[in-house]
C-alpha cells in the first residue's frame, strides 16, 4: 500500500542572522520568526510524513503553546515524527520539497540541505529532492516578508490494514 502526503508551512521573516532550512543554517540578513527554530522546510516535511501516515500534524505533535517546544530544533521534531512513521510500519519512498523564497538563492545550499535530511532520515540522497522559486517581487515571498517550503512524500507499507 501507497500514501501520498503533503506539507506546508510559511514563516515571517525579520532581520537577523541567518536561516535554519532543512537543519542547515544558511547565512542572510534575515531569519524566520517562530516558537521553534522556525526551518520551514522540515516543518513541511514533517507535515508531509505525518499526514501521508495518518498521524496527525506538527502542531499536534508539538503544539506552539508547550514551552518544551520554544527553540526547539526542528532536526528533534523530525526525527521524532520519522521514529513515529516507522513504528508505524511505514518506509518513506521519496520526497519532493520546493523552497519560496526571494533571498537567498539556495542553490549554492542544495546538496548540503539533501545531504543533511538524507542522513536525518536515513534515507538515500537521491530519495530527496529540493527546488526552489523566488515569488518575482511579488507578495510576501517577493517582497521577502515571509519564506514558505512545501513537501510531498510518498511512504509505503507491507503491513495489512483493516478495511473496516
Amino acid at each position: 500500500m501507497y500514501r501520498i502526503g503533503i506539507g506546508h508551512d510559511t514563516h515571517r521573516l525579520e532581520p537577523g542572522n541567518g536561516l535554519w532550512l532543512g537543519g542547515v543554517k544558511i547565512p542572510h540578513s534575515q531569519s524566520a520568526v517562530g516558537h521553534s527554530d522556525a526551518d520551514v522546510l522540515l516543518h513541511a516535511i514533517t507535515d508531509a510524513i505525518l499526514g501521508a501516515a495518518a498521524l496527525g500534524d506538527i502542531g499536534e505533535l508539538f503544539p506552539d503553546d508547550d514551552p518544551e517546544n520554544k527553540d526547539r530544533s526542528s532536526s528533534s521534531m523530525l526525527a521524532i515524527a520519522r521514529d513515529h512513521v516507522r513504528n508505524a510500519s511505514w518506509t518513506i519512498v521519496n520526497m519532493d520539497c520546493i523552497i519560496f523564497a526571494q533571498k537567498p538563492k539556495i542553490l549554492p545550499h542544495r546538496e548540503v540541505i539533501r545531504k543533511h535530511i538524507s542522513e536525518l532520515m536515513a534515507l538515500d540522497i537521491d530519495q530527496v529532492w529540493l527546488k526552489a522559486k523566488t515569488g518575482e517581487a511579488v507578495g510576501p515571498i517577493g517582497e521577502e516578508q515571509a519564506i514558505a517550503a512545501e513537501c510531498i512524500v510518498l511512504l509505503e507499507t507491507q503491513a495489512a490494514f483493516n478495511k473496516t
